[in-house]
Order: structure tokens, then sequence, then C-alpha cells
């Protein structure tokens, strides 16, 4: 009977390549096999391209196509499917990644898909490496800083109404909002009546060829179509100066 090999969860970062942890990238190059999830509206998966340069062995990766289908029942099935194609792998003794944007328990199917490996190999050794989240790279390249001191900070995906982020708003000193998708003119809208768009920053595919990135949301149009990875990083009071001019 062969022993299960191990398996690993990997954040690559939010697509800048190289902004994966070192002891990720070593566990990484020792890996047999390496999935990489592309969604079914690329061509290509950006986890791949996030990884720096490198000559690990094309014949390592395994591309797999995700269905974001809103049926969770379709859903739950797919989970089932890619959790079988990876337990193959587990079961013949190789040891295997699993490479997700930014960090794997933040906002990420990789999670999913874990618990679905775990109902199939419940005796299963594996280990995830965090990464680098969407938000925090806005941040750096935005020089913004998250939480200073105090600060309340929300985390919260993009509501679908304009009173539910302004209740998030209003009940925090920072909101992180993600999955802006269509939602970014309601968003802009709300800032901008509520006066405090000057000092939000916006930030999508940061680090990359394609990348989108304002400081200062009053530079930002509602008709910027947002796409993938988009985020943006909402004060509600502008930054209080703790130093001596």
């Amino acid at each position: 009977m062969n022993t299960l090999g191990r398996f690993y969860g990997i954040g690559v970062g939010p697509g800048e390549p190289g902004l994966i942890p070192v002891a990720a990238w070593e566990a990484l190059q020792r890996c047999d096999v390496i999935f990489v999830p592309r969604a079914q509206s690329m061509d290509c998966s950006i986890a791949r391209r996030a990884l720096p340069s490198n000559n690990l062995p094309p014949e390592r990766f395994r591309e797999i196509e995700f269905n974001m289908d809103p049926d969770r029942a379709a859903l739950r099935e797919h989970y089932r499917e890619v959790a079988g194609v990876v337990a193959t792998e587990l079961r013949a003794g190789k040891s295997a990644a699993w490479l997700t944007l930014g960090d794997p328990f933040t906002y990420s199917t990789y999670g999913y898909t874990l618990a679905a490996l775990l109902d199939c190999l419940p005796g299963l050794e594996h280990r995830t490496f965090p990464g680098i989240t969407s938000y925090g790279a806005v941040a750096a390249a935005a020089g913004w800083p998250l939480g200073e001191g105090k600060e309340r900070v929300l985390i919260l995906p993009c509501p679908e109404s304009a009173d539910k982020l302004r209740a998030a708003i209003e009940t925090n000193d920072v909101v992180v909002l993600m999955k802006i998708g269509a939602r970014l003119p309601m968003a802009l809208t709300l800032l901008r009546e509520m006066g405090i768009d000057r000092h939000c920053a916006f930030g999508r595919r940061v680090g990359m060829p394609e990348e989108l990135l304002c400081a200062d949301a009053r530079e930002l149009r509602a008709e910027d179509s947002p796409g993938y990875l988009s985020t943006m990083l909402i004060r509600k009071t502008p930054r209080t100066k703790r130093h001596t001019p």
C-alpha cells in the first residue's frame, strides 16, 4: 500500500511575480505535482504567472479549470471532482501543491478545495503557507496604512446596496472592500456623497502589467472597469498626524 503524499496550499501573492514566502517556494520546488487553478474566463492561470522566474519542469504543472457556478449543488460537485483529481496523485505517493492568489484563507476557493480533499483523504498530511493579500499589495503600493493605533478595520466583500456599505463605513474606521465588480459606480457615488473619497485608495492587478492604482479615489472614474483582483481601501476620516511637522 502506498503512503499518501503530502499536500501543500501555497499563496503566491496578489499577482506580481516573486511575492511568495521563501519557505513556500522551497516546499514548492520539492513537489512532484503542482496544481494551478484557472478561471473559465481566463486564458491562463494568473497564479502560475505569479511565480518567480524558475526552472520548474513544465510537466509538474496540472491546470484545473474552475467553475464558479452560482448553483451551490453544482459547486459542491465541482469541488468533489477537483478533490478526486488531487487525491489520485496523493494516493500514488506524490507530494502535491495547490497554488492560489493572495492568501489561501482570505476569501479564497482554496478553503473549499482543502475541505473537500480532507473529506476524501481524512488522514492527509498537509500544510498551508500564508500569502500576501491583494489589499496588502494595494496599501503598500499606495503608501496607505491599513490600520494605525486602535483603528477598527473591517474586511468586506462589497455589499449590493449603498445603505449596507454606508453602515459598514460608519461603524468602522477603515473598510477594506473586496469583490467590487459591477458595484464600483455605486461605491464611488457613496464615497463622494460622504465626502471621503479623497482619502480612499483603489487598486486592480497591482504589480502586473495591467495595473490600475489610485492613491486618491477622486482620480477614479465610475466607468473604469474594476474587473478581477480589485480592492478599495476606505478611510472614514483623514489620518491623524502623530509626528511634529
